[in-house]
């Protein structure tokens, strides 16, 4: 499972989209919001029919970029008219700015309707190995961290889920106890049912009986977009702040986002002289701790996988962003580089099909491949490994670079030892 952090913008939106469906419509929410970003303008938006609310509410505006303290690091406009907010994007957008030990640029904008309240209510749902768990506390707020013994804490049983709890008894005596418990108890099961891994709103607000969330922090379980489908509707999944993609690991992270496969990309060190194209995201771990274990943690130029079940295509284009990182150019000391394409042994991808894929690439790229003085070890098990194995053997008589074919007989990080021991 990988926990990935989705916008503010999307998080409200799904829960918005959502949440009278769970609750039989008690529960709704507004969902006025819109999100600016590099080369847009608030001003437009205020012309298109559905946004009368620009001109006609006081707004909020903040950065909306997977990070917090927004309004601790001066980032944060409140109570604005249309002007100001768009005076404030204008000033704002492109910035450099330091949160944390952070440092990033500027370029998405959430602006919504400013609330003024006088009372904030804290709220998360985690997923935790045997159970989740709802925290809630009357006093929210960004002083939340200091005041963590004031939080309750509610376990929901993985097993029986809340049809064993009672979120109306566990909750202290307030003025908003009933429709913040009728929200609890729909917002969970939308938790569940849309792939939610850690969601965290604070503050909310209850005004004219209404619930009104403030601010929210999402991730979703990435492995549930087959399952969740078209109710995510076109989530996206940005780069943590101050991450910059590559237009490789751009192309990479579109391909995987538009498959039913697991497809990742980082590059480490363009420099470096080993390469990895691993299948599996557990395997991927192990091979990066390998090549580390053994003292080349420096060399290390990438880390990634692909994994279930990718086609011959999107294998494909998957070797060719590696193979073409890998051989822009020569090690300056006129050493080898090294290519491992590795894994376990797999449960349902078929080996066969993705070495195709595989092969159509080191094909394409066999004169560059040679200039640069690479060498490949493979080792690969599975549904048609042995096919999948011969069709490499085969490509290493005629690509003239030497490849290294090993099977599951072989230790599955063998290959790593022999490469670079060599």
């Amino acid at each position: 499972m990988a926990q990935r952090g989705i916008r503010e913008y999307t998080a409200k939106r799904l829960i918005a989209e959502n949440i009278g469906t769970y609750s039989d419509h008690r529960i709704e929410l507004p969902s006025k919001q819109i999100l600016i970003r590099e080369g847009e303008n608030i001003g437009d938006y205020a012309k298109k029919p559905g946004y009368e609310w620009l001109k006609e509410s006081k707004l909020a505006i903040k950065p909306d970029q997977l990070f917090g303290k927004r309004g601790k690091s001066n980032l944060l406009l409140l109570d604005a008219t249309l002007d100001e907010a768009d005076m404030f994007i204008q000033e704002m957008m492109g910035r450099k700015v330091v949160v944390g030990d952070t440092e990033g640029i500027l370029k998405d904008f959430l602006v919504e309707p400013y609330v003024l309240h006088d009372v904030e209510y804290y709220l998360a749902i985690r997923t935790e190995r045997e159970r989740d768990v709802i925290h809630f506390s009357t006093e929210g707020g960004v002083e939340i961290e200091e005041n963590w013994d004031r939080v309750l804490s509610i376990e929901i049983p993985v097993i029986g889920g809340l049809d064993e709890v009672n979120v109306l008894e566990k909750l202290p005596e307030f003025k908003d106890r009933e429709i913040v418990a009728a929200f609890i108890e729909p917002l969970y099961k939308l938790f569940c049912d849309l792939g939610f891994a850690f969601l965290e709103i604070n503050p909310f607000t209850v005004k004219d009986g209404a619930v009104i969330p403030i601010d929210a922090v999402a991730k979703l379980d990435d492995t549930a977009a087959f399952e969740v489908g078209s109710k995510w509707d076109s989530v996206e999944f940005p780069a943590p702040f101050g991450r910059i993609l590559s237009k490789e690991e751009e192309l990479i992270t579109s391909l995987d986002d538009k498959s039913g496969a697991s497809l990742k990309l980082t590059i480490l060190n363009p420099e470096g002289r080993i390469w990895t194209m691993v299948a599996g995201g557990g395997a991927s771990v192990i091979y990066a701790d390998t090549v580390s274990d053994l003292g080349f943690g420096s060399e290390l130029a990438n880390y990634g996988e692909y994994s279930g079940n990718p086609t011959t295509d999107e294998t494909y284009v998957y070797a060719k962003t590696i193979l073409d990182l890998m051989t822009r150019k020569k090690d300056p000391q006129g050493r080898k580089k090294y290519l491992l394409i590795g894994g376990g042994i797999a449960n349902f991808t078929d080996v066969a099909k993705t070495f195709t894929g595989i092969v159509q690439a080191l094909t394409e790229y066999k004169e560059r491949l040679q200039d640069t003085n690479v060498e490949i070890y493979v080792r690969r098990g599975g549904p048609n490994y042995k096919e999948g194995l011969k069709i490499m053997k085969e490509l290493g008589k005629s690509l003239g670079v030497p490849i290294e074919v090993f099977g599951p007989e072989t230790h599955m990080t063998k290959i790593v030892k022999l490469a670079l021991e060599a």
